[in-house]
């Protein structure tokens, strides 16, 4: 063989190098996946901790622009399977959009992870700039968009209680904390490096970043209780169904309105029959009637036939015309007196119940700016619902996403909380099971009972302590029973509200400012 041969480089180790090279991204997508596999409905949450260990390897050490592209594919990887629901009535196009803009977010955020990877105790600024994108993530664009927060995969998880100490944000950041203390305290020996100072690191980074989020969650459980406070409600939460799946489940509005007036009708059967006891008041699913009972005398007629029959207030979901604009209503319907108290939505959905941009859409596509004729006009007041002396604080349906439209409820004086929602829309997805698990955050997060009203299931009671101890099936019609505590005392998570995660946003602020004089000194030094 001639001596240019054996210089020359083999093809298959070019592309070998080349297969090398596509590794990180192929890791990065892959946890994403992995972190997604750790939402309901599955009960892996643990699953989110190796998700981040796999990131925090794959982005440490590298630069911003490495970490902006391995981000967004680790968002890929996240992103489009829990959110394919987006897209069951509408298309995928509506679906992958969202979706690419979401993982922009965690794409910046891969950027500063990459970036503060070298600085000391970097798990502790990683995983505070994930908190970070978190909070910019449900505030832009539109009025952001929560959806696939860490907390929200955390339901049957060890960390849970974190979530009374100090919410969303500082659940999350223990969970994102431990992912990334796990990789840390294993590098030494994933890296071959075994020293006793780089062994003395993995110890430390060990104890900050995995038993200090532990420990912590442990000493939290003193702040989840059961116990009543303010005594006993007997709650019941109506499950009407839909006379289809889909969309066009609206098409027949006083066909869902029937539904549940039957089934108000048939709890009131079982009241009188004694095989059932008699709640303090009824609870319907938002857009159980659709027909504006305002407007409408008839459908007026329905829930008040429905009251008298139970014999209680009940609260029903309703779509309202009140001076041309459109409001999605919870209405407290007495029996005797007909509605005496509203609640309108505040944080309404975008592209669900308002169009941005409704001009460029039009122009690509006229079939989605049909859907949604008119925009619904936000409410402007908490809802707290007082059935004769029992406060019930309201969070419509996608509220329940965004800490600030639960905890003001709370700190308006609700004793317990309920979720009416409508998931028809989304058919038999995990969405139904994604947003139940929310409830069961906010009701350790606030230390109360709360109930989800939804149209076609999976409705639920759920315990201050976040266990569900009654469902329904999906697109079945029925209803529960049950006596829940009161409670009137608030968690730090609710006196502190947005407080915590403002000083995770600093404290990764700070991160990145550390990183930045870092390089820059680093710079200053290489030019002497």
């Amino acid at each position: 063989m001639d001596q240019s041969d054996r210089l020359r480089p083999h093809p298959a180790s070019g592309r070998a190098a080349r297969l090398r090279k596509l590794v990180p991204a192929l890791a990065a997508a892959l946890a994403g996946v992995l972190l997604y596999v750790s939402f309901p409905p599955r009960t892996l949450w643990w699953l989110a901790l190796p998700a981040f260990g796999i990131l925090g390897r794959v982005l440490r050490g590298r630069t911003w622009k490495a970490g902006l592209g391995l981000g967004y594919l680790f968002g890929l990887g996240f992103l489009l399977p829990l959110l394919v629901w987006t897209g069951v009535e509408v298309g995928p196009g509506p679906w992958l959009a969202l979706v690419a803009v979401e993982a922009v977010f965690v794409a910046l955020v891969g950027a500063g992870i990459a970036a503060v990877s070298r600085l000391p105790a970097w798990p502790v600024w990683a995983a505070a700039l994930w908190i970070a994108g978190e909070a910019a993530r449900a505030r832009v664009p539109f009025g952001g968009f929560p959806w696939g927060k860490i907390a929200f995969g955390q339901a049957d998880g060890v960390f849970l209680p974190l979530a009374a100490v100090g919410g969303t944000p500082v659940l999350g950041f223990a969970v994102v904390l431990c992912g990334f203390g796990l990789y840390e305290a294993v590098r030494p020996a994933v890296e071959g490096r075994r020293t006793r100072a780089v062994r003395r690191g993995a110890a430390a980074a060990a104890l900050l970043s995995v038993a200090v989020p532990v420990a912590g969650a442990v000493g939290a459980r003193a702040l989840v209780s059961d116990k009543a406070e303010d005594g006993t409600a007997t709650v019941a939460v109506v499950q009407g169904n839909v006379p289809r799946l889909g969309l066009d489940f609206n098409a027949q509005r006083r066909a869902v309105l029937d539904y549940h007036a039957r089934e108000t009708e048939r709890l009131a059967a079982e009241i009188k029959a004694g095989t059932t006891p008699r709640p303090d008041f009824v609870l319907w699913p938002e857009n159980s009637s659709d027909i504006d009972p305002f407007a409408y005398p008839d459908a007026a007629a329905v829930i008040a036939h429905a009251a008298r029959a139970v014999g209680v207030p009940v609260s029903v979901g309703g779509v309202v015309e009140r001076d041309g604009k459109l409001y999605n209503e919870q209405i407290l319907w007495d029996p005797q007196k007909g509605a005496v108290q509203t609640y309108d939505k505040r944080q309404i959905q975008p592209f669900g119940e308002f169009l941005p941009l409704r001009g460029p859409i039009g122009a690509i596509n006229e079939d989605w700016t049909s859907m949604i004729r008119q925009d619904f006009s936000r409410g402007d007041k908490p809802g707290v619902f007082d059935f004769g002396g029992t406060k019930v604080g309201l969070a419509t349906c996608y509220e329940a996403a965004f800490d600030w439209a639960v905890r003001d409820t709370v700190t308006h004086g609700a004793q317990m909380i309920s979720v009416p929602s409508n998931n028809a829309t989304f058919d038999r997805s995990e969405m139904t099971y994604q947003q139940l698990a929310m409830s069961r955050v906010r009701a350790v997060e606030h230390s109360r009972t709360v109930t989800v009203p939804v149209t076609s299931g999976v409705s639920a009671i759920i315990m201050p302590d976040g266990k569900i101890t009654q469902k329904t099936g999906m697109f079945v019609a029925g209803h529960l029973v049950q006596k829940v505590p009161l409670r009137s005392s608030e968690t730090p998570a609710t006196r502190l509200g947005v407080l915590p995660e403002i000083a995770l946003v600093l404290l990764a602020a700070g991160g990145l400012g550390c990183s930045v004089g870092a390089g820059m000194r680093g710079r200053r030094a290489g030019g002497v």
